[in-house]
């Protein structure tokens, strides 16, 4: 959790019990924290970041496929029986791949015995920037790589899920830009003010016509909200849809309405594919007419 390390903690701890802080960062492979551990001090998250993922850079190749291969495959359900680290649970089931069903289930197994097959190591992926949709599209993309590039691209997503572990374990004044937002701003042109108390939802888009949802929120005084629908964390690469409850918002401000209303749930219907992003999305509304744009 946030805020059980400091940075000044870990430069200041002995050299046993800095690598025991930081083992899990990298899945089974502490020899990673324990060479980071010898080029203390570090003024800032982004230099311990680095200097780990230099002694990766600098490792023997059969110990950098050793990494890769320390990791489990995504939603083997045999793995899952056997115990995932806690990392590994709560980056797989954050996706959504606890939660497959039986012909999704097939389908990875298949991608991953294929996958192993032609590379010899797990498909490596950091699926909190992803959604189940992105992850396939990833599989099926990568499987056309050869070894080399394959090999690389599965250390930089390695890199990927070590600075969001390290971003959720370490508390510090310079974070690493890891995260993303999805804010929302709705005003009721109509009255010229900020709609405060309308409810609206966030919900997962897949192509398969499955929904999952995301959160259900209120706008404040403001037209915003607090917490954002999506923050302190990526936006999984995805489609999703803001449905916005505006039929109910006007009948409570007792603005005359037709039965049933000419507006009444809002469907803005977008996609992510910059995890890192900050994605505004506004809605300036009337009982009758809309209007959205992408902001800032």
């Amino acid at each position: 959790m946030p805020g059980q390390l400091t940075l000044d903690g870990l430069n200041r701890a002995g050299t046993a019990d800095f690598a025991a802080a930081l083992g899990e960062i990298f899945e089974y492979s502490p020899w990673v924290a324990e060479a980071a551990a010898a080029r203390r001090p570090y003024k800032n998250l982004a230099a311990l970041r680095d200097a780990m993922l230099a002694s990766i850079e600098r490792a023997p190749a059969e110990q950098r496929l050793k990494l890769i291969r320390a990791h489990p495959d995504l939603a083997n359900k045999a793995q899952r029986a056997r115990g995932l680290t806690a990392h590994s649970t709560h980056e797989q089931d954050g996706a959504g791949l606890d939660r497959l069903s039986d012909i999704e289930f097939a389908m990875f197994e298949q991608l991953n015995n294929a996958y192993k097959a032609k590379f010899g190591f797990p498909f490596m992926i950091c699926v909190r920037r992803h959604t189940k949709d992105s992850i396939l599209d990833a599989f099926a993309r990568r499987l056309n790589n050869d070894p080399a590039q394959e090999e690389k691209e599965a250390l930089t997503e390695i890199a990927r899920i070590a600075s969001l572990r390290l971003a959720s374990m370490i508390a510090s004044e310079e974070p690493l830009a890891v995260h993303g937002t999805l804010s929302v701003h709705v005003l009721d042109t109509h009255r010229g003010l900020p709609a405060g108390g309308m409810k609206f939802n966030l919900v997962e888009l897949s192509r398969h016509g499955e929904e999952r949802l995301i959160a259900d929120l209120v706008t404040n005084a403001d037209g915003r909200t607090s917490p954002e629908p999506i923050e302190g964390r990526p936006v999984p690469i995805g489609t999703y849809e803001l449905r916005f409850q505006a039929g109910a918002y006007f009948a409570g401000r007792a603005v005359p309405l037709s039965d049933p209303p000419f507006l009444d749930v809002i469907p803005l219907r977008f996609s992510v594919s910059e995890p890192e992003q900050h994605l505004h999305v506004p809605l300036l509304v009337t009982p009758w007419s809309y209007s959205t744009y992408r902001g800032s």
